[in-house]
């Protein structure tokens, strides 16, 4: 029993030499039994390395990248004289005028190349519900999920902006797509959209005579 009371206050002593007291304070490195990566080997911002072409740590931004935040925080970011035509663009950061009000047409150039794009966005996030077609039919119609049909009356008639800003804030069991889909690839699927709705919607009158004998009218 003395060898243990021995081994055990030696043993108290150690730890208090070693650590010190709790709450104590000390100019001393505290040990590290697990430093945690707490210095682990990285390259620090605006320095220079011989890995990069160019010898700088900072890298451009991917293509494709979308930016975190809401694009409206030039003023605290940029100094006076920064011009941009997209970041204090409302209409076409948000789908809504200055006023609040929806965009009623899309603020983009249309073309067929963002019609392209359009499809290939809205294929990724947005058949799987809304299907291929803009339908409602979906994979995930058979489990309970409706997805609204973009031919319903009520969604072909309201402005470019309504489109755009359920996409961005999403809408009872849909999902905000802000942080995954930047706003020109929004444009192109809310011009996408309106193709899938004139798709089964065209007034044959509006045709011209090559595209109806194409069409066999």
């Amino acid at each position: 029993m003395r060898i243990f009371l021995t081994i055990y206050v030696f043993a108290i002593i150690a730890a208090v030499s070693i650590l010190g007291f709790r709450g104590s304070i000390s100019t001393k490195p505290p040990l590290e039994v697990f430093p945690d990566m707490d210095r682990q080997a990285r390259y620090k911002p605006q320095a220079e390395n011989e890995f990069f072409a160019d010898g700088r740590n900072d890298r451009s931004v991917p293509a494709g990248t979308v930016a975190r935040g809401n694009y409206f925080n030039q003023v605290e970011v940029f100094s006076e004289d920064f011009e941009d035509t997209r970041l204090g663009d409302t209409a076409f950061n948000q789908g809504k005028n200055a006023d609040g009000s929806l965009v009623k047409k899309i603020p983009v150039e249309v073309s067929y190349e963002l019609i392209q794009q359009g499809k290939e966005k809205y294929d990724i996030f947005c058949s799987a519900c809304h299907g291929a077609a803009g339908d409602g039919n979906g994979v995930t119609k058979p489990y309970g999920v409706l997805a609204a049909s973009y031919h319903d009356a009520r969604l072909r008639s309201v402005e470019d902006g309504h489109i755009f800003d359920v996409i961005t804030n999403g809408k009872g069991l849909m999902l905000p797509f802000n942080d995954r889909i930047s706003p020109e690839e929004r444009w192109a699927i809310v011009l996408y959209v309106r193709a899938l709705q004139l798709s089964q919607n065209a007034n044959v009158e509006e045709l011209t005579s090559v595209q109806r004998t194409e069409l066999g009218f």
